[in-house]
C-alpha cells in the first residue's frame, strides 16, 4: 500500500519554545475525490482557529497517494480506511479518534439494497459524510440565499442529476453559479471561509445518511459542527 499523505495544522505552533502537546481527539478525513474535496478540506484545516476549534481537537486530512489516489468506490474507501486504522505511524487511537468517510451517493441510484448494505458497513465504527448527488451540492451552499434561489426551485433536476453534455447537473449548476470547475480549480477551496453558511444553509436539506438515496442530502456541514462544538 503506497504512503498515505496527512495534512494537519497541529504542528504549527508560534513558539517552539511553547509546550507541544498531543490532541486528546483526531478527526481523520479520507475522502472520494483527489481534488475538489482535498482543496476544500486543506482550507478548512487551515481555519480551524477562526472556527474557535477546541485547541486539543485535531483535524487530519489522508490524502491517498500511488495506486491509491483513484480509489473512489465507497465500499473500497471504506476498507481503505479502516487499514490507515491499524497502521501505526498514522497514530489513530480507536478510544477517541473518529474516522470521517467523505463519499457521494449518485452511483446507488436505483439501487437501494447496495446503498443499505455500504451504509451498513460504514456507519458503525466510522462517521460517514455523505452527499447525494455530489459534494458539489455542499459547495453550492456555501452561497447566501442559495437553497432558497436556485435548490428548492431545482430540486428535482438536481436529484435526478442527468448528464449535460458531458458533465453531471449538479456539476454543471456549479459551475455556472460560481465560475469555476470544480474539479480543476482549486480556488473551490476558497469556499471553506463561509462554511457557516453552509452550515445554517445545509439544515434545509436531508442531514440522515441512512436517508440519502432519495433526498437531496449533505451532512458535511453537521458533521463540521459537531466538530467545532467538541469540547474534549
Amino acid at each position: 500500500m503506497p504512503p498515505i499523505r496527512t495534512y494537519t495544522d497541529w504542528n504549527k505552533r508560534p513558539s517552539d519554545s511553547e509546550e507541544q502537546k498531543e490532541p486528546f481527539r483526531k478527526y481523520f478525513f479520507i475522502c472520494e475525490g483527489s481534488n475538489t474535496e482535498v482543496w476544500y478540506f486543506r482550507k478548512l484545516i487551515d481555519m480551524r482557529k477562526e472556527l474557535d476549534i477546541h485547541p486539543l481537537i485535531d483535524i487530519r486530512l489522508m490524502e491517498k497517494t500511488g495506486k491509491d489516489i483513484y480509489l473512489s468506490n465507497p465500499k473500497a474507501l471504506i476498507e481503505f480506511a479502516e487499514k490507515q486504522k491499524t497502521i501505526v505511524k498514522n497514530k489513530f487511537d480507536i478510544k477517541r479518534d473518529k474516522m470521517v468517510i467523505v463519499f457521494d451517493t449518485d452511483i446507488y441510484k436505483n439501487k437501494p439494497d447496495k446503498f443499505k448494505e455500504i451504509y451498513e458497513m460504514g456507519h458503525e465504527n466510522n462517521i460517514l459524510a455523505i452527499t447525494n448527488p455530489s459534494f458539489e451540492l455542499f459547495l453550492l451552499l456555501h452561497y447566501e440565499g442559495i437553497y432558497e434561489k436556485v435548490i428548492l426551485p431545482d430540486c428535482n433536476s438536481i436529484l435526478e442529476n442527468k448528464k449535460i453534455g458531458k458533465r453531471r447537473y449538479i456539476t454543471k449548476l456549479f459551475t455556472d453559479i460560481s465560475k469555476m470547475n470544480p474539479k480543476e480549480n482549486q480556488a473551490v477551496g476558497e469556499l471553506a471561509a463561509n462554511i457557516l453558511t453552509a452550515i445554517k444553509q445545509e439544515k434545509k436539506l436531508n442531514q440522515d445518511a441512512e436517508k440519502a438515496l432519495d433526498n437531496l442530502t449533505s451532512n458535511i456541514g453537521k458533521i463540521i459542527q459537531d466538530i467545532i462544538n467538541d469540547v474534549v
